[in-house]
């Protein structure tokens, strides 16, 4: 089973949880996650399966979506209301100002992580810092928001979504909001509707995955390879190319059928068989291998 399974994660499970009641599922060893979900978020989370486990590096770099609530007025020590509350204060902006201060934040901006975060510094988790009582420097990380979308306004709640790049944290977003209003703001709840191609539609719940592993057809819910990397062009190397491609190595432009056509294909076999992502290098005049599936 290789391809893209996508879970709606439930909220109290952690990434790792999901990854670890799959394998249990699934009875495979070969799976990961494609960007960790909070524990207390909900929604989009891809986990690959066998050799598409070589896809996650290329699905973390794309853009994520959510829906999320800011409670203003309250500041705690995680950035959401599951934390210690560390101070409250009365909200009197205006829905005018709340909607400004949503737009002063699309476009690139630096962020700085939480300290309730998986990051490491000096080898130690920052959450596991936090838990002893530490604050440590953080160093602000470049990120993007491409689309700020204010959907209800129910003071000092504010239902929002929201697009952006990878690594950014949407916890941080409303704690930063909440600052730029002057009275603070905690996140009070996220769900994830969609990572890079993936969305809510195409998700399915664990129970689901084991109801259809019980009935022999769990196969049918994951999203094949190449499917996934629709994206890019699709050519097929000549019989000659054939034994150079499923060794891995480069493919001069004679050995493939056709013009080329992007700088990243899907390169198959002279049968059709889908084998990995190339890249046309100019200096060398020759297709590179990027990313093999055999």
């Amino acid at each position: 089973m290789d391809g893209i399974l996508v879970i709606r994660k439930e909220r109290g499970f952690t990434s790792h949880d999901v990854v670890a009641k799959l394998r249990g599922i699934l009875h495979m060893k070969k799976i990961g996650h494609t960007g960790t979900l909070d524990p207390d978020a909900e929604g989009v989370l891809p986990v690959a399966l066998g050799k598409a486990t070589r896809l996650v590096e290329m699905l973390t770099e794309k853009r994520k979506s959510y829906e999320a609530v800011l409670r203003l007025g309250v500041v705690t020590d995680t950035q959401d209301m599951t934390g210690r509350v560390l101070s409250e204060s009365p909200v009197t902006v205006t829905e005018e100002q709340v909607r400004n201060a949503c737009e002063s934040f699309l476009g690139e901006q630096q962020q700085i992580p939480p300290m309730y975060s998986a990051l490491k510094v000096d080898g130690k988790k920052l959450y596991e810092l936090a838990r002893e009582g530490k604050v440590v420097e953080r160093k602000s990380r470049p990120v993007c928001f491409y689309s700020i979308e204010i959907l209800d306004i129910q003071l000092p709640l504010v239902r929002f979504s929201v697009t952006c790049s990878k690594g950014t944290y949407i916890r941080t977003l409303c704690h930063d909001l909440g600052e730029t209003l002057g009275c603070g703001g905690s996140m009070e709840s996220l769900v994830r509707t969609a990572s890079g191609q993936f969305s809510l539609k195409d998700s399915v719940t664990l129970k689901e995955v084991q109801e259809a592993a019980l009935k022999g057809e769990a196969e049918k819910l994951v999203i094949p390879i190449e499917e996934i990397l629709g994206e890019y062009p699709r050519i097929c190397c000549t019989l000659q190319g054939d034994r150079l491609l499923l060794n891995g190595n480069p493919l001069p432009e004679d050995l493939t059928e056709g013009k080329r056509c992007g700088e990243k294909v899907r390169m198959c076999t002279s049968q059709g068989t889908f084998s990995g992502i190339y890249q046309w290098d100019d200096r060398k005049e020759k297709y590179i291998p990027v990313k093999m599936f055999l």
